[in-house]
């Protein structure tokens, strides 16, 4: 609606101008003429910004951040497009090049779809600058976002595909950020941009670092204006894992899984960040030469060859995320019984994840400590973990 305003008032400003006695006049439009060819010439241009700093990266690559002196910022984001980030109060360049999508800060009126990004935003206490959410109260486990839906400070707009675009219009909303499903529904990417609302395609899942993931925490501390919170957030986390790092890998093998409602393993690619994090926590995931290096990052196997595979694996982590927490063996007994001849069960070197681990896109630190920890051996009993619970 500011946006709207902003039309209308500039349309009955023009319309009164021409109604102004003697407006109409030659030596009159003569002088606007030149005026206004005088003021285009004192007008910031494209090419007047020095886009010479850029952001460094230590894990990222599906983004890049190039500074202008004066607080301009150009995102370029792989395979979606380029971004001009406006300082606020700052004035948006002449000329500029057809592809570039400009974005005025503050950004604080944000439709987000992209899930992964809320707790980006919440560890740059900026759930605030979103006003519009892509999941209804019952999908989202971080609980910023619940409350701000249940007390109103954020609202449901529809999802990726189905967009309430008469609520977006209606809250002013200055940006959207979506996930590669938008690509799905190309005409609602579409019908956005017509409407004037930019279009952020995030690809923080295409990460093939695990860190890389939370790296686009310093993209967001652009566009909020917090790109030194940003910075130093994710310093801390780098430290936090700088021991595990140093350390052997101890070579002990972890099958990482989920099995459906038909009795078909899910599990992840030799690729996938979930594998790269267990080698990162010293670890090795028990496929090492599995799947291909397309966008999709599992792959599905029937039980007889799950079984012939990760039989010997030294630990079973059960991803849960999908149909509830187990708490008991028996619990993952009932999914199959073929897992009963399972070494890690056997040795009840079982766990599983919590629901709310993928949500939570800045935990990826904290899983990979919880991974280092049970494959070093230590005392499992007095383990204290966050995402990983072990069965009984």
């Amino acid at each position: 609606m500011r946006k709207q305003r902003t039309i209308w008032l500039l349309l009955l400003a023009a319309a009164f101008l021409l109604c102004v006695p003697g407006c109409g006049g030659t030596k009159d439009t003569e002088a606007g003429e030149e005026a206004a060819d005088d003021d285009q010439g004192q007008a910031l241009q494209w090419s007047d910004l020095k886009l010479d700093q850029s952001m460094e990266l230590d894990y990222a690559e599906q983004f890049s951040v190039d500074y202008d002196q004066d607080g301009y910022a150009l995102l370029t984001i792989t395979d979606t497009g380029r971004f001009l980030v406006v300082p606020d109060g700052g004035e948006i360049p002449l000329g500029l090049p057809e592809d570039l999508v400009v974005l005025q800060q503050p950004l604080d009126h944000i439709y987000l779809v992209a899930t992964s990004a809320m707790d980006l935003f919440r560890e740059l206490s900026a759930v605030d600058a979103i006003r519009l959410s892509g999941t209804d109260v019952s999908g989202w486990y971080i609980e910023e976002a619940r409350q701000a839906l249940e007390h109103g400070d954020m609202v449901y707009a529809g999802k990726y595909n189905a967009p309430d675009y008469e609520l977006i219009l209606a809250e002013g909303c200055d940006l959207a950020v979506e996930s590669t499903m938008i690509y799905h529904s190309p005409e609602v990417k579409e019908q956005l941009e017509e409407f004037g609302i930019p279009v952020l395609v995030e690809r923080s899942s295409y990460e093939s670092h695990p860190l890389g993931r939370v790296e686009w925490l310093k993209l967001y501390g652009v566009l909020l204006g917090k790109e030194e919170l940003a910075q130093e957030s994710f310093r801390k986390l780098e430290d936090s894992l700088a021991e595990v790092f140093s350390k052997e890998n101890t070579n002990r093998t972890v099958a990482f899984f989920h099995i459906n409602s038909n009795g078909v393993v899910n599990v992840r690619k030799s690729g996938d960040y979930v594998a790269k994090m267990i080698e990162l926590a010293g670890g090795k995931y028990i496929f090492q030469d599995l799947g291909d290096d397309n966008a999709l990052s599992t792959m599905n196997m029937e039980m007889e060859s799950f079984y012939a595979q990760a039989k010997d694996a030294d630990y079973i982590i059960y991803n849960s995320a999908i149909d509830g927490e187990l708490e008991t063996i028996e619990e993952l007994l009932n999914k199959s019984g073929l897992l009963a001849d399972f070494k890690a069960v056997k040795e009840g070197n079982v766990w599983c994840t919590q629901k709310n681990v993928f949500q939570e896109s800045t935990g990826i630190g904290d899983l990979i400590l919880d991974i280092h920890k049970i494959v070093n051996q230590e005392d499992q009993d007095v383990l204290e973990l966050r995402y990983l619970n072990k069965l009984q």
